[in-house]
Parts: structure tokens; sequence; C-alpha cells
């Protein structure tokens, strides 16, 4: 890949001269969904597909932009002293909310520069392209301009960014998954404390199986928002008769006997969800622990049932793919993945039944849809890195 990009970025802006080449991992989340900005658990893991850059400094003030993806788009160019976010919600409006949130945080850059992006992760599937993109971004400022910050750090300013420059109110999972990643580890995540550890994922005899739906989500306009608002409102009226900070602090017998203070019908349902969703996350960690594949399956069609039914962030699409994975010999689970409202689902498939999986669930979703879904055999790959 650093050839190409090379090549792309001689060709795009005439010269390959200090040229250097940097990568960040997209992610998916095996479990532990929509509870991040609700004080709960998550447990993702970053994948060996994600997104390049090339880069090289420039001497003026100007920042120039290219995608390998978006091609007839062409250079993108923009100013350091122009840092608002495009109308339009071009892709751009990510790296340069990362720049931005830099300059926030008093680490201004002294000069722009020219960027190739390339990315492997299939746009709008659920697999954290965005947030794969800010870290890659922060990473590559962190280098090219000499500015201390961790890789904590990264996550933290990406989210900032696209909370604050882009208008999504995401929590913190794709950015720290991204930033944090670690080969054959997922990593299990406070998001409350940001306290977290590396699980060593030993799926003996299966593999993680993540299928496309090809139904693009978008978070800034879906109803991703909303369902932050209503969480909000589902722990504003808890808190009237009992005590906790966040969603995450409750169990689901303190959940169940407080319920009835919810007075919104819709808001019961998300407070329900990140409830439950969290416990099933610490109880899914734990069965990973004891070797218990089966109950970490179960955990995970439960809660693609919740996402679907509670949350409503599932779709018709991605409910198909889940339910006639639960109906194959060979999976021990499957359940949507990432914000929702289209995208992809995760599975965990024994080996030997990974091929008559893409049989059923390619064949059914043709039947049903009138589409065929990408499906990938997933390695769980490291954080950012440049590539010498």
């Amino acid at each position: 890949m650093k050839t190409a990009i090379i090549q792309k970025f001689s060709e795009v802006y005439e010269t390959d001269n200090d040229v250097r080449v940097f990568f960040a991992p997209g992610r998916v989340n095996l479990i532990g969904e929509h509870t991040d900005y609700n004080g709960g658990h998550v447990f993702p893991c970053a994948l060996a597909i994600g997104t390049y850059a090339a880069v090289r400094k420039r001497s003026d003030r100007v920042v120039q932009f290219f995608s390998m993806n978006f091609e007839k788009a062409g250079v993108i160019k923009t100013s350091l002293d122009e840092l608002t976010p495009a109308a339009d919600g071009r892709w751009t409006n990510y790296p340069m909310g990362v720049i931005w949130a830099f300059k926030e945080r008093g680490m201004e850059l002294d000069c722009g520069f020219d960027m190739v992006i390339y990315g492997n992760i299939p746009n709008g599937s659920g697999l954290s392209s965005s947030a794969s993109l800010e870290v890659l971004t922060g990473f590559v400022l962190k280098n090219l301009y000499g500015f201390d910050v961790s890789n904590k750090d990264l996550a933290l300013i990406g989210q900032y960014s696209e909370n604050n420059f882009n208008g999504c109110n995401c929590g913190i999972m794709d950015q720290f998954a991204s930033a944090m990643g670690k080969a054959d580890n997922a990593i299990f995540l406070d998001t409350a404390t940001l306290d977290f550890e590396y699980a060593p994922i030993k799926l003996d005899g299966a593999k993680i199986v993540v299928t496309n739906s090809l139904v693009k989500h978008s978070l800034v306009t879906s109803a991703y928002n909303d369902r932050r608002n209503e969480s909000a409102l589902a722990l504003k009226m808890l808190q009237t008769v009992i005590k906790c900070d966040t969603l995450g602090d409750l169990t689901e017998e303190e959940f169940d006997a407080n319920a009835d203070a919810i007075t919104d019908e819709v808001a019961r349902k998300r407070g329900k969800h990140a409830v439950y969703e969290n416990q099933r996350t610490i109880k899914a960690v734990k069965a990973l622990k004891d070797n218990d594949l089966e109950l970490f399956g179960k955990l995970m069609n439960e809660s693609h049932i919740s996402l679907r039914d509670d949350y409503e962030t599932s779709c018709p699409e991605c409910d198909i793919l889940a339910e006639t994975a639960w109906s194959i010999p060979g999976v021990i689970g499957s359940r949507i993945t990432g914000g929702g409202f289209g995208g992809c689902t995760v599975s965990i498939v024994k080996d030997e039944a990974v091929e008559n999986f893409k049989e059923i669930i390619t064949k059914t979703y043709e039947e049903k849809v009138g589409k065929k879904p990408e499906i990938y055999v997933v390695e769980i790959g490291n954080g950012p890195c440049e590539i010498k």
C-alpha cells in the first residue's frame, strides 16, 4: 500500500520528496453498543484494515487533501486560517476538525501540508472510517509537528472534534479503539473513567466475521443524537429516585426497581438498553476469560435483540443478517455492530462453518433484499503507526 499511495501523491502533487506514510485502524465492537456515552463498558478491537495517509509539510498556510476513495472530488484546498466545517458535510471535515481541536488545545500548526488519503474500510459500514481518519490525522500531526500527545490524547481529541466541529455527539469508543488497538486483543474499556484492560481474543477454532449490509449510515444525519438525548432524559428521571451519575452505574435489578420513574415510554426503553447492555458487556468479558464462548455468543444475540427492540438502532437488513446467522450451525453469536441505522453485523463463526455461513447469508440476503452482502473474515490489528 505504501508504494501505491506515494505514487498517487507524486501524481497529484508532482513530487514525492519528504513524503511520510501513516496508518490508523478501523474497529469492530464485539459487544457494548451505545454504552460509551452512557458511562458504561465497551469491548471493541482494532482491525487490520483502516486508513492510510501520505503527507508532506508545506512552507505556507495552505492545507490540501486528496482521497483515492473519492478521486472525482479532486484536490480540496483550504487554509489553516479558515478552520470551519464545510456545510456539505464533505469528508475533509474530519481531518480539518482534528486540526481545529489541536489548535483549541494550544497546539497550532506553523505551516500547512499536502495529504493523500486511502481507506480500505467500506464507507458508511459502521466500522469507524471517520474515527480512523480522525486518529490518523492526530497521529500525523503528532509526528509531523512534534506535538507532545499520547495515543489516549489522540482519542479524546478525535472525539472532541467530532462532537464540536462535526456536530455528532459520539462517545469515546471508536477513537479509543483505533488509537489504543493491540493485535489479538480487544479493549475492555470503562468509558466513565477511561480505565481499560487488554483482553486476549483466543477464539480457538473460530473466526470473527463481519458482514456489510451495504446500507450506509451517517451518524450526524441519523437519529444517533436523538438516542443520546433520550438516554439523558432516562437518566435525569431516574436521578429523582435513585443516586447515580450515569446509566452505567446501575444493575439490571436497580433499573427495574426504579424504571417507573421514567414516565416517557421511549426514554424508558433507551434507558433499559443502556443498563442491560452494560451488564451484558461485563458478563461477556468474564465469559471470554472463562473460555465460555457459548455464553459470549448468547450475550451477543441478546445485544442485537435489545438494539432492535429497545434502542431501535438496527434496520431490517441487519435484522435479516443477524437472524439468518442465528439459524446457521456453527455460528456462536451474531449482532449489529457500530452506531446502527445500517452498517455491519459481527459474528463469531466456527472455522468449519465459515464457508457455509458465507453461502447461506449471501443466498438469503440476495433473496430478501436484492443485494449481495460483503463478507470479511477480519484480523485484530494494532493502533496507529508510521509505515517506514
